[in-house]
């Protein structure tokens, strides 16, 4: 019995050996995940009973112990037999052995490090704090990365496969976590100084939360500056890696930075202009605002640099994802200035509302519009083929198809309001204040959509512009032929080759006929030809034959070119 078209069947021995690898890994992750939950809960219990350890949670006592006196001899047991396999090259070159290593790697590291930070912050004026199963896990996970760690390492047995994915996931998750303890750490200050002491004083010292977050931050900054630069993450040339520091480094970065900077901007032009609420509830977003756009601005400005280093289209890339950023908060800006405006038009009266919806709209168009300018550069865009860099026109297609996409519910969003205004009852407000929200979003997608479509527009005329013109010497062309595969593919590229000539293909019944005389060097192939070659011999017949009709027969090992007359009228 023969297998199914598209399915691939591997080798009995290859398929046995792939199954095993993948229960033997899965197994031993299973096995040693048990293991660590029953040793850390027996360190739970030394570390806060003493000698009495089941005091009165038997049960709990009997899993912990379970867990460790099976599945740790278990583990190691299986762990070993895999260990003295991996003399095997191939063993070590498995996806199952790279998979298992990362995984664990992974588990481990962010276990670990948020188990001991975790266990360090509640230490900080808190002298009740149960340190006793974080500084469990702690240990117990500790060992666990130490020992994969190791592992990846070994001189005689060293992984192959994805290095580069465990230097970026520590990368990351350090980055990330430094990141938001950061902000929060700096954030705690800067509202203490910009608003005084909060109302928690009386429970506890203000600089006691800013502590707690300085420690998770530091914890962070040190897990990702030892994936980033002690384990070589930044010397990885792979795709990962570059789109890593783009997607975190530069995107997520970018929106933080702008978001919090929008913010900053929003509170000052509310202290100006808008002053109706109490002033400690307008100054309450500044300080984590102002926080979020150092420290976004600082981590995307790394990255920025880093991808500049690395390779032009990682640069090329970085820009683009900025002025991504950038453009989405420019065409927010702009679509709720459209709505304060609709909505100010239709009630005069309610003054405060709107002005507030007015700041927010001009405060992100205005933080956005400056980063998109200098990003994007619109007065330097390309005037010749040469100059349009590669994913520019991937760029331009996929946010005129967002923004078009998002153009289109909004009509319809718009639509459903008109209907509903016109079937309904009529008390519940105006149709402008119905629509004004989606009409917003409207004008801001139609104006993302219309530039970016010219744009593209622009840059096809110039590709167009750029390659060899052709002279059509052949206004019309019957290619009579012998079955093909594909009999449309020859008429796209005759129709091609000769600069746009209407090509009709006809296949003989006959299959080709008789041989015909040899043709010398322009004869024509087996029955197997390829398309191009098809396309190409008869490219080179037709050279120098100008009709306004043409025939062309091609048989066994022949090709004949007969240009055609109108009948006389």
């Amino acid at each position: 019995m023969s297998a199914p078209a598209g399915m691939t069947v591997l080798p009995a021995g290859l398929a046995q050996v792939t199954l095993r690898r993948l229960i033997q890994y899965a197994l031993l992750f299973a096995l040693v995940v048990i293991a660590a939950s029953g040793l850390s809960g027996l360190l739970d219990r030394l570390f806060t009973s003493g000698a009495v350890l089941a005091s009165t949670d038997v049960a709990g006592l009997a899993r912990s112990l379970a867990f460790t006196l099976i599945g740790g001899p278990l583990a190691l047991l299986l762990w070993w037999f895999v260990w003295r396999r991996l003399d095997d090259e191939a063993e070590r070159r498995s996806a199952g052995w790279g998979l298992y290593i990362t995984a664990m790697y992974g588990v481990s590291l962010i276990i670990f490090t948020t188990s001991l930070l975790g266990m360090a912050a509640s230490l900080i004026g808190r002298r009740d704090s149960d340190w006793a199963p974080a500084l469990a896990n702690a240990v117990v996970w500790a060992a666990i990365w130490a020992w994969h760690r190791w592992m990846w390492k070994h001189p005689r047995k060293p992984t192959v496969h994805l290095d580069d994915v465990r230097a970026v996931v520590g990368s990351v998750f350090g980055l990330l976590l430094g990141a938001g303890a950061g902000i929060a750490a700096l954030s705690g200050l800067l509202d203490v100084a910009v608003r005084g002491f909060p109302l928690t004083v009386t429970v506890e010292p203000w600089w006691y939360p800013v502590l707690r977050s300085l420690v998770w931050a530091a914890g962070g900054t040190v897990v990702w500056w030892w994936h980033w630069f002690r384990e070589g993450g930044r010397r990885f040339q792979t795709n990962l890696v570059d789109s890593i520091m783009i997607i975190v480094g530069v995107f997520a970065a970018g929106i933080t930075a702008l978001g919090g900077a929008g913010v900053v901007l929003f509170v000052f032009l509310r202290l100006a202009f808008d002053r109706d609420d109490p002033m400690n509830e307008l100054l309450e977003p500044l300080a984590p605002a102002v926080a979020a756009t150092l420290v976004g601005a600082l981590v995307w400005r790394y990255h920025r640099t880093a991808s500049i280093r690395r390779s032009p289209a990682t640069m090329r890339a970085s820009l683009l994802v900025t002025s991504a950023v950038a453009l989405a908060a420019s065409a927010s800006g702009v679509g709720v200035v459209v709505n304060s405006l609709l909505a100010a038009a239709v009630s005069p009266l309610a003054g405060g509302a709107t002005r507030t919806l007015l700041l927010g709209g001009i405060s992100s168009l205005l933080v956005g519009g400056p980063v998109w300018w200098l990003a994007w550069n619109p007065r330097n865009q390309p005037q010749a083929a040469e100059a349009i860099p590669p994913g520019r026109r991937v760029y331009l297609i996929a946010f005129f198809g967002v923004s078009a996409v998002v153009a289109l519910i909004t009509l319809l969003v718009i639509g459903y309001r008109v209907f509903e205004f016109l079937l309904g009852d009529v008390t519940g407000g105006s149709l402008l204040d119905r629509i004004r929200a989606p009409f917003g979003l409207l004008v801001a997608a139609a104006l993302v959509a219309g530039y970016h479509f010219a744009l593209w527009r622009h840059d096809r005329a110039l590709l167009a512009a750029a390659q060899p013109a052709r002279k059509r010497t052949i206004e019309q062309l019957t290619l009579v032929m012998r079955q093909h595969a594909d009999p449309e593919a020859v008429a796209r590229g005759i129709a091609e080759a000769t600069g746009g000539a209407r090509v009709t293909v006809w296949l003989r019944a006959d299959d080709g006929g008789p041989a015909l005389p040899a043709a010398g060097a322009d004869s024509v192939g087996a029955a197997s030809q390829a398309p191009a070659e098809t396309v190409g011999q008869v490219a080179a017949a037709l050279d120098g034959v100008t009709a306004q009709h043409v025939l062309v027969l091609v048989g066994h090992g022949t090709l004949e070119v007969i240009p055609l007359h109108s009948p006389p009228k």
